[in-house]
């Protein structure tokens, strides 16, 4: 659940993340494959955060990621970096886009 839609009890840590469990990718090898995580930076109230979460999660099943949600009142430094440009969506250090999901954008990023 993301940590500003959850309205019952506080997440146990600033974001809250269904990430991927690595798996080997061929049982004589051991190597690990995982998931690409996605990134949402966002706050509880902000319509266009919950709206960008619900396009990922119907894009999940399409482009194979993760999202981790990461309240941005929760740190002093995200609540500079980000201000009131919110949602930010990111991958790793990478911006994708910001108050509008980019399909494009996230299609180019994952496509790499």
């Amino acid at each position: 659940m993301a940590c500003w839609r959850s309205s019952t009890r506080r997440p146990s840590s600033r974001c809250s993340s269904s990430a991927a469990t690595a798996r080997p990718s061929s049982p004589s090898r051991g190597l690990r494959i995982s998931k690409p995580i996605l990134t949402l930076y966002g706050r509880p109230g902000c319509h266009l955060c919950d709206d960008m979460l619900a396009v990922l999660e119907d894009l999940r099943g399409e482009f194979g990621f993760e999202i981790e949600v990461c309240d941005v009142d929760t740190d002093p430094g995200w609540r500079e970096r980000f201000g009131s440009r919110i949602p930010v969506l990111m991958l790793g250090e990478t911006e994708i886009c910001h108050f509008f999901l980019d399909p494009a954008a996230l299609r180019a990023k994952l496509s790499r």
